[in-house]
């Protein structure tokens, strides 16, 4: 995945913005002021962080070599993915998705009408 296209697929998410809090080479994706997804979009190998169900997050990361605990976060709830190509497009999707349903549920119900949410994951 290249980042151009990982960016889209974070952006393409309702509410979600990009900011840069730390320097100019982190992105971090936000919605409601809330971080989904953050990493360093123009770093070799390319990484996203994105949180994680913390038994999910140990799962994968059990299954995945590609998927490593949060590096520089909470690693019970965050997740950093080497996108090295032996992750599929689909599945590194599902796992943005995840993660901005996991922040948007901790969002009180206003802000969640307001982005006319419904999990991802049941659509």
């Amino acid at each position: 995945m290249k980042p151009a296209a990982l960016k889209k697929l974070c952006l393409a998410l309702p509410g979600a913005r990009e900011e840069f809090p730390f320097d100019e080479g982190t992105s971090v994706f936000k919605v409601a002021g809330k971080v989904f997804a953050l990493g360093p979009l123009k770093a070799k190998p390319l990484r996203i962080s994105l949180k994680c169900d913390p038994e999910l997050a140990v799962q994968l990361r059990a299954e995945h070599p590609a998927i490593i605990p949060g590096y520089h976060l909470n690693k019970q709830h965050w997740n950093t993915v080497e996108l090295d190509g032996s992750l599929t497009g689909d599945f590194v999707r599902e796992m943005i998705e995840d993660s901005y349903d996991l922040v948007v549920a901790g969002l009180p119900k206003r802000e969640q009408e307001k982005l006319k949410w419904v999990a991802l994951s049941q659509e």
